[in-house]
């Protein structure tokens, strides 16, 4: 009886519903895509898809989430990356299980997927990841290399600091398998900003400007756009500066997918 009782519990326990909170707006979409929106009960800020994300408490930024804030929501697991080191020390002290995820590279996000669709009892995780390598599949590689240089943010004032892809990012993969290598040849830790001169110097080929319409309305983009052009280098001679909007390309995330596909695109523009 005792032994049948435990077993029932056992079975309970595995198929009893989390309370997540996701430190990034990179898992809060993983975590819905992978059917399990319904057992979060936090997420950080800019946590703004899908649509149901947005009217879920924030607990914070993905950098600085709030100890009090997560602990007030009672989660069962709190899912963040390697930088969020600091808040799971504090959470394990509580006795909240926590998982710390990797989402840098491509081989990462597919890894980190298949981990929390194991984690979460999920089915989705290999499709989201067949999605990807599809993705990756349909690729055809340049057929002249380029040095392309992903830029974050649009700015009109160029004297200011520009924000750039590292090879230690899934954007420098992606670079590479649309046949391109990254103008930007440094793995850093940290994010990496160039100055007007460092631009110059680095003379790259391609620049596609990593814009968002939501943070950066301010911006004249046809006044950005012609600062860059101004700038003198192999991109702005061959007229290859750029612009790309859609907002999952800043998101690590199974839409990492759609990412590959758009910026392949539009390295191929003449």
């Amino acid at each position: 009886m005792k032994i049948a009782l435990f077993t029932l519990l056992f079975i309970l326990h595995l198929h009893a519903s989390e309370r997540i909170v996701a430190l990034s707006p990179s898992l809060t979409e993983i975590v819905f895509a992978l059917g399990k929106g319904d057992e979060l009960v936090g997420v950080s800020s800019y946590s703004d898809f899908p649509e149901a994300a947005k009217s879920l408490p924030v607990v914070g930024g993905y950098t600085n989430p709030n100890l009090e804030k997560i602990i007030a929501l009672k989660p069962t697991l709190v899912i963040g990356q390697h930088y969020n080191q600091k808040i799971f020390s504090q959470l394990e002290h509580f006795g909240i299980s926590t998982m710390k995820l990797r989402l840098e590279r491509l081989e990462e996000i597919k890894k980190t997927i298949l981990i929390l669709s194991k984690r979460l009892g999920s089915k989705s995780g290999e499709a989201l990841v067949q999605a990807i390598d599809t993705a990756i599949g349909e690729i055809e590689p340049a057929e002249k290399s380029e040095r392309v240089l992903i830029v974050y943010g649009l700015s009109e004032d160029l004297r200011r600091n520009n924000y750039v892809a590292h090879k230690g990012i899934f954007f420098d993969d992606i670079i590479t398998l649309c046949g391109h290598e990254n103008a930007f040849k440094n793995a850093l830790n940290l994010q990496p900003v160039l100055s007007y001169e460092n631009v110059i110097a680095l003379n790259p080929d391609r620049i596609i400007i990593l814009h968002s319409q939501r943070t950066e309305a301010h911006v004249n983009v046809e006044k950005a756009l012609e600062a860059w052009r101004t700038v003198p280098t192999a991109a702005s001679k061959a007229g290859k500066i750029t612009t790309v909007s859609e907002s999952y390309l800043h998101i690590p995330s199974h839409r990492v997918a759609q990412s590959i596909t758009r910026l392949c695109r539009e390295m191929q523009r003449d």
